[in-house]
């Protein structure tokens, strides 16, 4: 029952990058708004990182496990990286997500997919 849970849970990490990085990418006027000012190129980050969404779901998803473990840590990684933009957004007056109360929903989502992404991670690494 525990690997079928962590295969799921890999499972719906690869889709939920997948699609994170073509909505990036079709629709990527929502995500400027999050890009912090201090940053050069907005659009361009915007365009990467659902590049590299839609690149680490594949990974995850499409290739043997090695590199399911790798695409894993990609999106332990790259939730890490989001977390800070996360909590920024929570605490300001008016969040660009919305409501403060959807911005601090949204941090708790991200919590947990870093929290689920390093344990599938860790699972992963344990299956030979």
């Amino acid at each position: 029952m525990r690997v079928i849970f962590w295969v799921i849970a890999s499972i719906l990490l690869a889709f939920l990058m997948m699609a994170a990085g073509v909505q990036h990418l079709w629709n990527p006027g929502f995500y400027l708004p999050f890009v912090p000012s201090f940053l050069p190129f907005p659009l361009a980050i915007v365009y990467l990182s659902g590049i590299v969404e839609l690149l680490l779901g594949i990974v995850t998803l499409f290739l043997n496990q090695k590199y399911t473990q790798y695409g894993l840590f990609g999106i332990f990684v790259l939730m890490v990286i989001f977390l800070p933009l996360h909590i920024a957004d929570a605490f300001k007056a008016q969040p660009v997500i919305g409501s403060p109360e959807l911005a601090y929903f949204r941090l708790v989502i991200q919590l947990i997919l870093i929290w689920l992404s390093w344990r599938s991670y860790k699972f992963t690494s344990l299956v030979k």
